[in-house]
């Protein structure tokens, strides 16, 4: 039978929420997690583009609308681990200004909290997980421990891309990596097969099923799966548990002291939206209507180079080898677009499917896509510039009259870029064809610009009339719920956000350990 009561109910079994089912379990918490989706143990993950797509948003679809719609199933997860699983583990730290957007640049959101208060837990989480880097040469990195792991090897997209940033003077680093350049804490190095897309069996690659999901277990935590959280329940203004439907189509409650919304950018929101009492009527927390509002993405600028030399394109690891913060400050002065870029190059990829080779040229067919794969399975290149979106609260996340099987309105997201955004990505295309060009590859070309990464929607800050929770994820409105993820953050800067997650969710995860009390 269904348990009907615990300490503490999590929604969502992704990085956040599983890391905290860990935390908190193991300092003497009873915990229920539920997760829509399958139960995957590492055991189900195969090196298949196929079954890569299996490990994407599962469940009901979401209603995109606005100019420039957001393809949220590649960029979110479904089922254990969450997007998690199928992550490339780039894990590079945000900047110093990252933090101090409205104070330092007059635009977006300053957070709560500063890049020195988060600093020790990504400290405390880089060990945990097993960070492969070199942070003497991210001459741009913030302030912090070294890595415990050196970096992953410089393979052959690496060498021939390096090249072209040697010759504009910019300067370059290995990408950190949460993969393991060497064995580390009873887990082996990573193979450098370049199936990382499809999820990582062997754990080299961090995800929560590595350590997280099992940890959490072991301290009697309870996970449950295809259980789909239809709302919060409340009796008066006090959140007392949520309601679910299970697997079968049977409805549950679970009784809750806290409860920890872990689950996606887009699903948190609306789960808050549809949970609406007659006491908050237009959602919890959403009394000054900041319930997903000022969602953000990074814009996503491919851009491909064929080089005559073997650069095994097939290998490596998919998020990357090589990094450059060259054109992270956000300020360039005068006419120029504002805001930071990161660049990441050397990316695996396999012959089609999602992030294939193919799908770099969907302009050939037949005998001419023949013979540009022969050519791009020896000698092709690849790097991505991911370009900061700033926060508009008409990029929102918002309820479609449409339901699910739950009979909950299922999310719709309404995005459009922002003049601005487009001039900075349109920047950031033309710096990658110079830089693959400098790099002496012989054809040189961009894709159309692309999404990545899902924040915002949940702001945390300190003015409720401006954000929706804490610097702890807490709901201004009620003290026991707390948003995870990055909807948490104010700005996106231009970097991966699962390092952030995890450092995030360490602080709550003290927070709430040290100070019980001040959740019920």
């Amino acid at each position: 039978m269904p348990l009907t009561e615990t300490e503490i109910v999590i929604v969502g079994a992704g990085a956040s929420g599983s890391y905290l089912a860990a935390r908190l379990s193991r300092a003497g918490k009873s915990v229920i997690v539920l997760d829509a989706g399958p139960g995957w143990q590492l055991d189900d993950l195969k090196s298949s583009q196929i079954w890569a797509r299996r490990l994407r948003w599962g469940g009901p679809a979401v209603e995109l609308k606005g100019e420039n719609p957001v393809g949220v199933n590649f960029n979110a997860g479904w089922g254990l681990g969450g997007a998690a699983l199928h992550h490339y583990a780039a894990w590079p730290r945000l900047h110093e200004n990252d933090f101090r957007c409205q104070s330092r640049f007059g635009v977006g959101f300053d957070w709560p909290i500063s890049y020195q208060e988060l600093q020790p837990y990504y400290d405390a989480i880089q060990d945990r997980v097993g960070i492969s880097g070199d942070q003497d040469q991210e001459i741009w990195r913030p302030g912090g421990k070294p890595y415990p792991l050196p970096p992953l090897p410089l393979l052959g997209q690496g060498r021939a891309i390096k090249a072209g940033f040697d010759a504009l003077g910019m300067a370059t680093s290995p990408i950190p990596m949460a993969i393991l350049s060497r064995p580390y804490q009873n887990r082996e190095a990573c193979i450098l097969d370049g199936w990382c897309d499809a999820g990582c069996p062997t754990g080299a690659l961090y995800n929560p099923l590595v350590r997280d999901v099992p940890e959490a277990e072991a301290a009697g935590a309870q996970f449950l799966s295809g259980a789909t959280v239809a709302r919060i329940v409340s009796e008066g203004k006090k959140a007392v548990g949520v309601e679910y439907v299970d697997a079968e189509g049977e409805r549950h409650i679970i009784r809750a002291q806290a409860i920890i919304l872990a689950a996606s950018v887009i699903h948190n929101p609306a789960l808050l939206l549809n949970s609406a009492t007659d006491e908050f009527p237009d959602g919890l927390g959403n009394a000054h209507g900041n319930v997903g509002r000022y969602f953000m993405t990074h814009g996503l600028c491919q851009t491909f180079g064929l080089f005559e030399q073997e650069t095994t394109p097939y290998l490596g690891i998919t998020g990357g080898e090589l990094m450059s913060h060259e054109e992270y400050a956000k300020d360039r002065g005068g006419e120029a677009p504002f805001g930071s870029i990161q660049w990441l190059a050397g990316q695996a990829m396999k012959p089609n499917d999602l992030l294939g080779i193919a799908g770099s040229r969907v302009d050939l067919f037949g005998a001419e896509l023949h013979d540009f794969m022969k050519e791009a399975a020896r000698g092709l290149a690849t790097m991505n510039g991911f370009c900061e979106e700033l926060p508009d609260p008409e990029n929102r996340i918002e309820l479609s009259d449409l339901v699910d099987h739950t009979g909950s309105k299922v999310p719709r997201l309404v995005h459009k870029w922002a003049d601005n955004t487009r001039q900075l990505m349109d920047f950031a295309r033309e710096k990658g064809e110079q830089i693959m060009s400098a790099a002496g590859a012989g054809t040189v070309w961009s894709t159309p610009t692309a999404h990545a990464h899902l924040m915002g929607g949940t702001l945390m800050g300190d003015d409720p009339a401006t954000s929706v929770t804490n610097s702890y994820g807490q709901l201004h409105t009620h003290n026991n719920i707390v948003v995870t993820g990055s909807g948490l953050f104010p700005t996106g800067g231009a970097v991966n956000p699962t390092f952030t997650i995890y450092a995030l969710a360490a602080r709550t995860a003290d927070n709430m350990l040290e100070n019980w009390a001040a959740y019920q």
